[in-house]
């Protein structure tokens, strides 16, 4: 990962010293530094560090000098407040994840943990407006989830790579278009949904609920029809939303996986050996669609763009799914063949990137599901 530097403005007052800046004025003037800011990062020995567009840029004003062990533990007992719960979660497992806010300015999903026996804080920038999935960058197709009466809708790829934004957008939808009611279950909550047609309600882990899977089973006692899900991380979840979906709700979550065919691999893989070809036919029975994701360097620079595949559930992704020999290969067949049902795979998404001169062919490479098939489909333009 790359690294720059970014000069800030903080009033004077604040300047003697960086125990002595305020931990708002800082992250506001962080903020400030740059229209792209994704993370805000305090280390111990580091002077505050900023995240654009993958790259790391370490912030530079008059008396701000490296924090030091005191500078990050106040940070983040800022930032923690009162909030018991994070706060015995990070005596007793070292780490933990809270929510903060800006007001006006901005949102922030906040990870603080304990290296070489100081505080560390990692803070993902939740944009203040809910985005659209044309903004993002996602298929128009997308918009037919806010059809769908039941069922399971997984958003997958790696860490970093949107997933947060793309459920929101899948969610507004939802709640622009339907007379219904909706639940999520998040860890924590970062973009906030007020009600439009449908009546929205939003808990968050620790502050709401104990757990996820007692959320989980709550939720199907509060007559949803929408539960969203911030992520499936066990097999327990798996199993509950499964039910969920089966008792005619739509489902909404997030998967860390690569592709879709990881995606049902690793759901499946969290389940027990002996309850895994039962898994497999119910996930064949019940998603009903993923959109994996992933996040490419543009070629001129300017940031990044989403390049998505999209794997619609029809009857031959069903009998796939729920062989018992399953191919992922097979299944990134089928998706390739199907493109006017609207699915789409990555590397043809991103080959289409290339041709258009939005992205590079060694970036092309270094993204694709299969870079020798990328490079041979690019043979031409060598």
């Amino acid at each position: 990962m790359a690294t720059g530097t970014a000069q800030i403005s903080i009033p004077l007052e604040e300047t003697t010293g960086s125990t002595s800046i305020a931990t708002d004025t800082l992250l506001s003037a962080m903020l400030r530094a740059h229209g792209q800011v994704s993370d805000l990062i305090f280390s111990p020995g580091r002077v505050p560090q900023i995240e654009v567009n993958g790259e790391l840029i370490a912030i530079q004003a008059t008396g701000l000098r490296p924090l030091t062990a005191d500078d990050t533990r106040r940070i983040a007992s800022d930032l923690i407040g009162s909030n018991k719960q994070a706060i015995t979660a990070l005596r007793e497992q070292g780490s933990c994840d809270l929510s903060y806010g800006l007001p006006g300015l901005a949102r922030f999903r906040v990870n603080v943990f304990i290296q070489r026996g100081s505080c560390a804080v990692v803070m993902r920038v939740i944009p203040t407006a809910i985005p659209n999935l044309a903004s993002l960058g996602l298929p128009a197709r997308l918009e037919e989830v806010s059809s769908f009466r039941d069922g399971i809708v997984l958003v997958t790829g790696p860490r970093n790579s949107g997933k947060s934004s793309t459920l929101a957008a899948l969610l507004d939808g939802i709640n622009r278009d339907r007379v219904c009611h909706i639940v999520t279950i998040e860890d924590p909550i970062e973009f906030l949904h007020n009600h439009k047609r449908a009546t929205v309600h939003q808990r968050e882990l620790h502050s709401d609920i104990p757990s996820i899977s007692l959320g989980l089973r709550a939720a199907l006692r509060q007559v949803p029809d929408v539960i969203l899900v911030s992520e499936l991380r066990d097999s327990e979840t798996v199993e509950m939303a499964m039910e969920a979906a089966e008792t005619g709700h739509l489902v909404l979550s997030s998967l860390n996986a690569a592709d879709a065919a990881k995606t049902v691999e690793r759901m499946v893989a969290l389940c027990s050996a002996h309850e895994q070809a039962n898994i497999r036919n119910r996930l064949a029975k019940t998603i009903r669609l993923i959109v994996s994701q992933r996040l490419l360097p543009r070629k001129d620079g300017s940031g990044r763009v989403v390049v998505s595949e999209v794997l619609n559930f029809n009857g031959q992704v069903r009998r796939c799914v729920g062989e018992k020999d399953f191919s992922a290969h097979k299944l990134v067949q089928i998706v390739k063949a199907a493109g006017a049902e609207g699915m789409q795979d990555f590397d043809s998404e991103i080959a289409k990137l290339v041709r258009g001169g939005i992205v590079d062919s060694d970036a092309a490479q270094m993204h694709a599901t299969d870079p020798e098939q990328l490079r041979q489909a690019l043979a031409d333009l060598r």
